[in-house]
């Protein structure tokens, strides 16, 4: 062990980094033919009216900007990540899993020692804006400082404001515990040479100030694409922006805010929208995984006006094949989809109807359903091992939840059941092999 030890500490750093940094470059190639971010969603504009710039600039319901900072806490689901579980709110410690080791999350509380005591308005703007510490450390990207970038001045002011008030709770903060080369000084900074650069929000004058103000949550303070934009190898935001993506080792899909797909926020009408995005249910679907808990911690405290923005400008982004459904790739055996059409109806078919014609909104039609449909099929599947629970909200206080049917069936079970599920009705997706419910079996859940 020691020998091995030495030969790895052996290795130049300046050879390290090197190394990352041609695997940066070759990640890289086609940039010039693929945004880079949800930053690319909207071009600069160099002419922009000021009473524009002021109604998209902070939440007008609140002039004062401590108010003002508590409903951008919410929008931004601050405690979500800060808050570890059963902690103090705020306070940081919360374990986050990467593919590059773990993480957890900084005390945000006004504590002098192991808070945010000693900081001042513009050490936490350069947070934001810069990705950078208040000693100019790099910050490490899974604060996802990629959207938090174009958050303005003013309600960075705002929020900061509010986070002054909270109470002052001592609690250190943990190190990252990252694996090699990951864990190597300096690597940071190269990975924010290749991936980040910061910048400010520029309205569109083409647009009016809803969309606007839709497009300023989105892409920045509510950062939606750092779940729903694909990431390289190197955790680069490198693909359509909100075009879908998996995450690992999560295990678990956030699919396309572009697909134009039955039972996307982007297609309902504005009174679905809203209905989904504060009570994480409508007549269509249901929010479960990660986004029920988004529903729960951020979206439903936030005004109607602010969720018809963010609609607004989702519904106008150019739809994006990610989100579009598997099509079948091969002649499916009859007796597999016989076993799936038999276990639909002995487990389903009570809640879910014989036609899959659900019993909206508690339990959700199958028929046309996204999860269902979708190009990945690892929502699905994790449906159907681990269920799925709707978010307690104050629009759905006591919601409904789907068992876990992972210990009723073995992998050739589910996957015969989910199958059915895919082609039935006149579904078009392809099947679920057995191997693909074996890997997501024991993936734990968050």
């Amino acid at each position: 062990m020691k020998g091995r030890h030495r030969s790895r500490r052996a290795l130049p750093m300046w050879l390290t980094v090197a190394l990352i940094a041609l695997l940066g470059i070759w990640s890289l190639r086609g940039v010039g033919s693929v945004p880079r971010g949800p930053e690319a969603v909207l071009a600069p504009s160099k002419a922009l009216p000021k009473d524009l710039a002021a109604q998209v600039a902070g939440h007008t319901l609140a002039a004062d900007p401590t108010r003002r900072g508590a409903y951008l806490a919410l929008a931004g689901n601050c405690a979500g990540c800060h808050t570890a579980r059963g902690g103090q709110p705020y306070a940081g410690g919360r374990k986050i899993e990467t593919p590059f080791g773990l993480v957890y999350t900084s005390n945000l509380t006004p504590d002098t020692q192991t808070g945010l005591g000693r900081w001042s308005a513009d050490d936490f703007w350069r947070a934001l804006h810069e990705g950078r510490s208040r000693d100019g450390r790099a910050l490490n990207p899974a604060f996802p400082y990629t959207s938090y970038t174009r958050v303005n001045r003013q309600d960075s002011d705002a929020l900061f404001a509010w986070l002054r008030e909270l109470p002052a709770v001592q609690q250190a903060n943990q190190p990252a515990a990252l694996t090699f080369p990951w864990n190597l000084p300096g690597l940071i900074e190269v990975w924010r040479w290749f991936y980040f650069r910061a910048e400010a929000f520029t309205p569109d004058p083409s647009r009016d100030a809803q969309w606007n103000r839709g497009a300023y949550l989105v892409q920045g303070l509510g950062h939606c694409g750092e779940c729903h934009t694909a990431r390289n190898a190197l955790g680069g935001l490198t693909g359509i922006p909100l075009g879908g993506a998996n995450l690992m080792p999560q295990g678990w899909h956030a699919p396309s805010l572009r697909s134009r797909g039955a039972g996307s926020v982007e297609v309902w009408t504005p009174q679905q929208a809203v209905e989904w995005l504060q009570s994480g249910l409508n007549q269509s679907a249901v929010a479960t995984g990660p986004m029920a808990r988004v529903v729960m911690d951020s979206l439903q405290h936030l005004d109607r006006d602010d969720l018809l923005a963010m609609q607004s400008y989702l519904r106008t982004l150019e739809p994006s094949a990610a989100g579009a459904r598997a099509a079948k790739s091969e002649a499916i055996d009859p007796g597999y989809l016989t076993l799936g059409g038999q276990l639909y109806k002995k487990h389903c078919a009570e809640c879910h109807g014989e036609g899959g014609e659900g019993a909206p909104p508690h339990y959700p039609a199958l028929v046309g359903n996204r999860t269902v449909t979708q190009g990945s099929s690892i929502n699905l599947i994790r449906a159907v091992l681990h269920g799925g629970f709707a978010p307690a909200t104050r629009g759905n206080p006591r919601p409904y939840g789907m068992p876990p049917f992972g210990p009723l069936l073995n992998d050739r079970e589910a996957g015969a059941l989910m199958s059915y599920l895919r082609t039935a009705w006149g579904h078009q997706a392809s099947p679920i092999e057995p191997r693909a419910v074996n890997a997501l079996r024991s993936v734990p859940i968050d």
